[in-house]
């Protein structure tokens, strides 16, 4: 019987989390109570795919807890990840809002907890609260301007396009501590496919850059001391 309690207690606590996403910031409550009363949460290991290019959109999603990236394939079957989403962030909502097949995979980087809300419930809410355009509208300016700059820098040296990329995870999940800014410590081989470099490139700049005392690496965490003197490295 306490073990049906704690569910029910975190399940509540699950629901009550989703509502503090920014997609929901400004939003009347009881807007957000509707669009949120069929949330189902579930948690997943590392390394699970949670979505597949070309399922059909369903449900969107929040990213409760953890970390998950958004990958596709080039031409030459290679992988290559576009982003990496963590607390807060939402995905899937292209799909749900032009209703057609997702053109992405998403899989979870670690343990992840995430809240899908029906793809209907969140059309209705854009098509009812005003301000709910706006915030995906802002979404989708936010995401355009990050892959552009990356593009821009995709004739740039190693330690600019590596700094750029750091820049990225800052900008989207960066948390401001004590120390500086934190992002979360990815493997060598998630930055070198969202730099478009060699893994033993990247992980030849991280060293140098931690030499240089512009990032301090501590486990699952990488900490930015500088933002603003990382950037000046950007060519």
């Amino acid at each position: 019987m306490e073990d049906r309690y704690n569910s029910r207690e975190l399940n509540t606590s699950l629901n009550a989390l989703i509502r503090t996403a920014p997609f929901f910031t400004g939003l009347p409550e009881l807007a957000v109570d509707k669009a949120t009363a069929h949330v189902v949460t579930r948690t997943h290991p590392a390394n699970q795919v949670i979505l597949l290019e070309n399922d059909w959109g369903g449900s969107v999603y929040f990213i409760l807890n953890g970390w998950a990236k958004i990958r596709t394939y080039n031409l030459d079957g290679k992988e290559v990840t576009l982003n990496i989403l963590g607390k807060g962030e939402l995905f899937g909502e292209m799909a749900a809002m032009d209703e057609v097949p997702r053109s992405t995979d998403v899989i979870t980087l670690t343990p992840t907890t995430i809240g899908s809300m029906p793809a209907a419930d969140f059309v209705q809410l854009i098509h009812t609260e005003p301000m709910a355009g706006v915030r995906l509208a802002q979404l989708m300016a936010r995401r355009l301007r990050q892959v552009n700059r990356r593009l821009r820098l995709r004739e740039s040296d190693s330690m600019s396009r590596v700094a750029d990329t750091l820049l990225f995870l800052a900008e989207g999940q960066g948390k401001k501590a004590t120390k500086g800014t934190e992002i979360p410590n990815l493997p060598h081989r998630e930055l070198s496919s969202l730099s478009g470099l060699a893994r033993e490139t990247v992980t030849r700049v991280l060293t140098k850059l931690e030499k240089k005392g512009l990032i301090q690496r501590e486990h699952d965490i990488l900490c930015i001391p500088d933002v603003q003197a990382l950037e000046r490295l950007i060519a």
